[in-house]
């Protein structure tokens, strides 16, 4: 199995940016896809998941409005599309795919990407 994300990078605060996760190795379409973020010194922290059809989605109350997550079955690709972005949301951001749930909790998570950095300047 793999989860590659790209499209991180620098951005200045109040732009927008979309990360990209290929999947590969599973089959995708039985998957919940989630996002979590790294900062320097801090556990890995919740962002958005969605489930396997992409009827559900779920966010973190730090980005709900701003970012929006989705999928592509089709494609095997999950996305994170992140406006207004602050200067708090800087990190390495990771997706994740979860056989059995909607989970905020790391552990449940049963594969992870390497993580695309993503840093946002005031």
């Amino acid at each position: 199995v793999q989860l590659v994300e790209s499209g991180g990078g620098l951005v200045q605060a109040g732009g927008s940016l979309r990360v990209s996760c290929a999947a590969s190795g599973l089959s995708f379409s039985n998957y919940a896809m989630a996002w979590f973020r790294q900062a320097p010194g801090q556990g890995r922290k919740f962002v958005a998941v969605i489930s396997w059809s992409g009827r559900n989605t779920y966010y973190s109350d730090s980005v709900k409005g701003r970012f929006t997550i989705s999928r592509d079955n089709a494609k095997n690709m999950a996305y994170l599309q992140m406006n207004m972005l602050k200067p708090e949301d800087t990190g390495v951001y990771y997706c994740a795919a979860d056989r059995n749930g909607l989970g905020e909790d790391p552990a449940e998570y049963d594969f992870w990407g390497q993580g695309t950095q993503v840093s946002v300047s005031s």
